[in-house]
């Protein structure tokens, strides 16, 4: 008795092709990081003034950890961000590498937007 294996879902007919559309989400995520790596860069620089009323000591356990996220984010994500930029942009220009480069170029805005994101939500003094 043999054992006859069918394919769920047809292939595309060629999936090694040039990919004309390539650039897109690398320009994509370029210009985004270009915009927000410098607002993250400087809104975290600001963020330190959130500690001014209360002194760095006497403020509220929330703040501060938001703070350490927030830097920490800088000091870790944004190398990776790069990282990850420049592994859009070198990945293959082939069709089968289109969903990886747009999933890639994606996470590498994950570290400005996040820094964004815990700025403008600091908890109070």
């Amino acid at each position: 008795m043999t054992t006859q294996r069918i394919a769920p879902f047809p292939g595309p007919a060629d999936r090694g092709e040039r990919d004309p559309r390539a650039w897109v989400a690398p320009v994509i995520a370029t210009v985004l990081m270009g915009v927000l790596g410098p607002a993250a860069v400087a809104l975290a620089g600001l963020s330190v003034m959130a500690t001014d009323s209360c002194g760095p000591d006497d403020c509220s356990a929330a703040l501060n950890t938001a703070l350490s996220w927030i830097f920490g984010l800088l000091l870790f994500g944004g190398p990776l961000g790069l990282v990850a930029l420049a592994t859009a942009w070198a990945l293959p220009w082939k069709r089968r590498w289109a969903g990886t480069r747009a999933w890639i170029a994606a996470l590498a805005l994950v570290p400005p937007v996040g820094v964004l994101f815990l700025v403008f939500t600091l908890p109070a003094p």
